[in-house]
This record gives structure tokens, C-alpha cells and sequence, in this order.
């Protein structure tokens, strides 16, 4: 709906002409003066949305501005009421521990994982399969010699060189072993 400079005219004229009477009903209604200009706002704002619709009495559209108070004023109660029930079971809620310090953990720890992880990706493709299965999935040794296609004692052999492997890579002391690329 388009809006003509007539038309936005005279809503500012029944504004400034009925804003203190409607301002005085909704006090009526309200526990403070913001809550009172609230409901007067919200009203002037229900006005313009319903602009066609108003009912005018006698030719005023003040009946309808009061009666449309009420009703603002009454949904605004029923929200009050809403609202301080929710917070009531909030508070009622057990409270919960500060995580301030997992926080803090998480985020010195940062570094090491980014460290892990840029060690893991230097091992080579059986070192990070054993190590996945037996470490970080913890898979028993027997599942995870099944799962590689190897015998036991393929995966305990695998599993020892891996892990000092990736203790190398993470202090960045080369052994043999990491020099020699994992390829065993």
C-alpha cells in the first residue's frame, strides 16, 4: 500500500491531536510511564498498519484509539506476565558451573593439537592407519590387525614404530626411523 504525502499528513495531525488522551488511558493501564508510552506507541503504530479499517464515531477516531489501548495494553500485560514466569523457572534452574577454565584449557591446548595433527599428516599412510584404529578410535590390537589385513603382531610392531614416530615428529628430533619415512 502506497503511501501518499496527504495521507501521512493527517495521520501526523491525529497523532498530535490525540497522543495525551491516549497517553492518559494507557497510563491507566501501565505499572510505569515507559510502559505507558510504549502502549501509546505501539497503539499510533496499530493505527497507521489499520489506517482503512479505523472506525470512526461521531466522526473521531478517538473510540477506536481507546479501545485499541486496551487491547495494546492487555496483550502487554499478558507479556509482562509471560515473561516474568520464564524467568522465575530460570532462576529456579540449578546453576550451572562456570566453564571459564575448560574454555581457557581448550584454548591453550590449541597449539598442541594443531602441532598433533600437523604430526599426524607427516606419518605415513600405514603409520596413521594403526595409530587411528589403536589410538584414536582405541580399537583392541586383534580388530584393527583384522581391519588392516595384517597379523597381530604386524599391528604391535606398526603401532610402536608409529608412536615414536609421532613423538619425534611432535618435538622435532628426527630418529632413524622418521628419517626413514615409515616405510617399514
Amino acid at each position: 500500500m502506497k503511501t501518499t504525502p496527504l495521507e501521512a499528513r493527517r495521520f501526523g495531525e491525529l497523532f498530535d491531536e490525540h497522543r495525551d488522551r491516549v497517553f492518559r488511558h494507557a497510563s491507566r493501564h501501565a505499572a510505569s510511564r515507559q510502559d505507558a508510552e510504549d502502549i501509546t506507541a505501539l497503539v499510533f503504530l496499530e493505527a497507521w498498519r489499520r489506517r482503512a479499517a479505523i472506525r470512526l464515531v461521531d466522526g473521531s477516531p478517538l473510540p477506536w484509539l481507546l479501545v485499541t489501548t486496551n487491547h495494546v495494553a492487555s496483550n502487554h500485560d499478558r507479556a509482562l506476565r509471560r515473561h516474568r514466569r520464564a524467568m522465575a523457572r530460570l532462576s529456579a534452574l540449578e546453576e550451572e558451573a562456570d566453564f571459564a577454565p575448560q574454555v581457557d584449557e581448550q584454548l591453550d591446548a590449541w597449539p598442541r593439537h594443531a602441532s598433533i595433527r600437523t604430526a599426524f599428516e607427516r606419518l605415513s599412510s600405514r603409520d596413521r592407519d594403526v595409530v587411528s584404529l589403536c589410538v584414536v578410535e582405541e580399537l583392541p590390537l586383534a580388530a584393527a590387525a583384522e581391519a588392516l589385513g595384517v597379523p597381530l603382531g604386524t599391528v604391535k610392531s606398526r603401532l610402536s614404530r608409529a608412536k615414536a614416530r609421532l613423538a619425534a615428529l611432535m618435538n622435532d628430533t628426527p630418529t632413524e626411523e622418521l628419517t626413514a619415512g615409515g616405510a617399514r
